[in-house]
């Protein structure tokens, strides 16, 4: 079965019956065990078309897509070279029973959907991780690593972008949509460095939780802008994606703002019109780009280190504010993603599905 959701009306949504073919040779079929199911994959539909999120999991339809998801999967039939039935892999999922891949860059940690229609798309999402040989991986934390890892890995790329490449280096950050998950990963790795605050910009219902969380050095809520005050230079990280606000927090802050960063829209049906704005201007944050820079820079080998470090002390801290919460079956998989959809999901609650 596969959950299908109309590309322009993110409400509509239906399970339909995926044909099953003969595997071809040089493919394997997989299916998913389990995948988390977050306001990110909400940003996923929404920005199907401009992003192409769409492509990676073709539906057959012009109409409908099937939004990627992150999680594991077994591999159930394989005809690729080195790719064994009964290994199990992390990695993009759409929201079906199985799928199909296209093996390639086969290795011993990791294979690469070389699929036609992936091909162009960001190595990021193609890229399949054995379990057997992830050293971050820990069965005790496969729920965080489901909700967490490519949450985390946004989180502490932004931290990075402004921390060791931003110039000049802010005191202070402003981080909208405060108690996201992917805010919370860049709170996190802001508070370790112990040198600048993060400033949670959240709704007036989740205020407690933020703060409660112990990651951000004070809240205040949407309608307080005006009034916000920043400790020297600071850079605005909009998870939010409301123009106006973005707008407010300009006019707030003023010659103290040296970066304004783009990364989602958890609020995916406001008014996202653009709006004039005094400098600097918003950057959309991408992370497949900057990553790929700074597998450059660094060494894909000493990134992906400092990374899994981080995201393993993160799995550990994470348990303090957010519990997974699982749920098996068709019909609590379309409950799911419509609470995620009107923002239903309590920000303390991790989503976790099955089949």
């Amino acid at each position: 079965m596969d959950y299908l959701i109309r590309r322009d009306d993110l409400r509509d949504c239906h399970w339909a019956d995926a044909p099953v073919t003969d595997l071809a040779d040089g493919m394997a079929r997989l299916r998913v065990d389990a995948f988390a199911l977050t306001a990110n994959n909400v940003t996923y539909a929404t920005f199907g078309e401009a992003m192409e999120y769409w492509k990676f999991f073709p539906a057959g339809s012009s109409e409908f897509g099937r939004v990627p998801v992150w999680g594991f999967a077994t591999v159930i039939e394989s005809k690729a070279p080195g790719v064994e039935a009964g290994a199990r892999v992390y990695g993009y999922l759409p929201i079906s029973g199985t799928f199909d891949v296209q093996p390639a860059r086969v290795g011993k940690e990791s294979f690469l959907d070389g699929a036609a229609h992936r091909q162009g798309l960001a190595p990021i999402y193609n890229t399949y991780v054995l379990t057997a040989a992830d050293p971050t991986y820990d069965p005790a934390f496969e729920a965080q690593q489901m909700l967490f890892r490519p949450l985390f890995t946004t989180g502490w790329m932004i931290d990075d972008c402004l921390m060791e490449t931003g110039d000049p280096v802010p005191e202070t950050v402003v981080i909208s949509s405060a108690s996201s998950k992917t805010a919370m990963a860049l709170a996190h790795c802001l508070k370790a460095r112990g040198v600048v605050e993060a400033v949670a910009l959240t709704s007036p219902g989740n205020v407690k939780y933020v703060e409660s969380t112990g990651l951000y050095a004070r809240t205040q809520t949407y309608d307080q802008v005006d009034s916000m005050h920043a400790r020297g230079l600071t850079a605005f990280v909009d998870f939010l994606g409301r123009p106006a606000l973005t707008a407010d927090v300009h006019n707030a802050l003023k010659d103290r703002l040296v970066r304004s960063l783009v990364i989602g829209v958890t609020d995916w049906e406001g008014n996202r019109a653009p709006i004039s704005l005094p400098d600097p201007q918003p950057e959309f944050f991408f992370v497949p780009t900057y990553a790929a820079q700074r597998a450059k820079d660094l060494g894909a080998d000493v990134l992906n280190q400092k990374l899994g470090t981080s995201l393993m002390a993160f799995y550990r801290a994470s348990s303090a504010f957010v519990t997974p919460q699982q749920d098996a079956g068709m019909d609590a998989i379309d409950a799911a993603w419509h609470d995620t959809l009107e923002g239903k999901v309590s920000p303390a609650t991790g989503r976790i599905l099955t089949f």
